[in-house]
């Protein structure tokens, strides 16, 4: 006689009296009584399992706790070699998990349809697998990089409250005999029971990276809006972009309308000359032209992608999103590329977050080549005045000296200190008279010479 769970669930349900006990135990040889005595102790070690999971998930709020706590107990619980736990990301598409990597925890990644795990998670559908080598999905590549040799697979879907998918839980090898429907109920059972933590984890995970990434880009914005000049301002941009989205290296392209180009001053991991090209070129230049986002999961396969930078540098470019750098009025002044996203591909929350992060940087942008501008400006004319040699003298409103060239101070013979700060008619007297006349005439508003600030300057 063969006693299944479903069989010892029912005798303890129905709560049977002594001598009923006393009836069943007779009818049974002793193999059978060992038999009932081991399905007892599995189902009272199978129950205590939901209450444990229950005990594991009730005072976390991190899925770097959750996830190797739920896979211990799933783990013992099912008599296995070992567990896996997927969670479904929806913004990468992706399914997910937390491991111990040396002493910190590292995240997995892959296709939510790929493998065993992604074909349970599309088809909502568990599966036992006897024999792992014989499924064309199963991935022997893990087991021969790890060592490892995987036999027997129970791969379960995770549902919530409102029976819709989030994961999967996935057991492999089995101490003794193979898995069963037995095995597979009791999996479920334990999936659904964390599925309510594992949920509020994830939003609680998801509200606190919100809340840094927000503190992120506010304090990256005090630091670039701080930043005047334009070759450290876009150094601290790219940094800072790359850092908010977690990736590996970037470029930020300008506009020169004068060329018509795309040009790079700071580029991660490039220590090379201004790089330039046609502004509708290649992605950047796509990106630019359309002042569309383009984000590539496999740059290589994109026929747009150039590989030549990574032929000069010894680089790999695997996923890129590029996104235009728009100023007010909707004026386009660049394009920000950035490379190789650390947790797997740039999804629809990067999206938004380079968004948010190049509008700001696109003021900051803008100040700085105005100032660039100006300085490149009172740079010339500074060289302009300090190459005369007739003398020129710049006065303020009220007639005070505020500035002079060399020439004005060869053909005074006086100091800067002497002159600077002082009125005009202090040194101009007696028969140098003249000039404070002159100054009174050069005053007129109609006078060109009369700059915005109210100085003026005689030459």
């Amino acid at each position: 006689m063969q006693i299944g769970f479903e069989t010892i669930r029912e005798i303890l349900e129905h709560r049977l009296r002594q001598e009923d006990i006393e009836r069943l135990l007779h009818g049974l040889d002793e193999s059978g009584k060992a038999q009932l005595f081991y399905r007892i102790t599995e189902l009272l070690r199978r129950t205590s399992a939901l209450a444990d999971i229950a005990n594991h998930v009730s005072d976390s709020l991190s899925l770097d706790v959750l996830f190797p706590r739920l896979m211990e107990v799933v783990t013992e619980a099912l008599n296995a070699d070992r567990s896996s736990l997927f969670l479904f990301d929806p913004e990468t598409n992706d399914l997910f998990s937390r491991v111990m990597q040396g002493d910190v925890i590292g995240e997995i990644r892959f296709p939510s349809h790929m493998g065993v795990a992604g074909s349970v998670f599309t088809s909502g559908q568990a599966e036992i697998i006897a024999d792992a080598y014989l499924d064309p999905r199963f991935n022997q590549e893990v087991d021969r990089r790890t060592g490892y040799r995987t036999r027997n697979i129970l791969c379960v879907p995770i549902r919530n409250k409102k029976s819709e998918i989030i994961g999967i839980t996935q057991v492999l090898n089995k101490h003794v005999g193979e898995f069963d429907a037995d095995d597979q109920r009791l999996l479920e059972g334990l999936s659904l029971q964390a599925s309510a933590a594992l949920e509020n984890a994830r939003l609680f995970e998801k509200v606190e990276r919100q809340q840094r990434e927000e503190a992120m880009l506010l304090e990256v914005s005090i630091s670039i809006v701080s930043e005047i000049h334009l070759n450290p301002l876009l150094a601290k941009i790219l940094a800072a972009a790359t850092a908010l989205l977690d990736a590996d290296r970037g470029t930020l392209f300008l506009y020169d309308p004068a060329r018509d180009e795309l040009f790079s001053r700071v580029a991660g991991g490039i220590a090379s000359a201004e790089i330039r090209f046609p502004a509708n070129a290649g992605i950047a230049g796509e990106c630019f032209s359309t002042g569309q986002v383009v984000n590539i999961v496999d740059a290589y396969n994109d026929p747009r992608f150039n590989p030549e930078f990574d032929l000069q540098t010894g680089y790999r470019t695997n996923s890129m999103l590029s996104m235009p750098i728009i100023a007010r009025g909707g004026h386009k002044i660049g394009v920000m590329q950035i490379l190789n996203r650390k947790g797997g591909v740039f999804g629809n929350a990067d999206e938004r977050r380079l968004r948010a992060f190049s509008a700001q940087a696109a003021v900051a942008i803008e100040n700085a080549q105005l100032f660039e501008e100006v300085s490149a400006g009172r740079n010339y004319n500074e060289a302009i005045l300090h190459s005369m040699n007739n003398a020129v003298l710049t006065l303020d409103a009220e007639g005070v000296l505020r500035k002079v060239n060399e020439s004005a101070l060869r053909i005074l013979r006086c100091s800067a200190e002497e002159l600077l700060g002082h009125a005009l008619n202090e040194h101009f007297t007696d028969r140098n008279s003249f000039v404070s006349l002159t100054k009174n005439l050069l005053c007129k508003p109609w006078f060109p010479m009369v700059n915005r600030s109210g100085c003026m300057t005689l030459i």
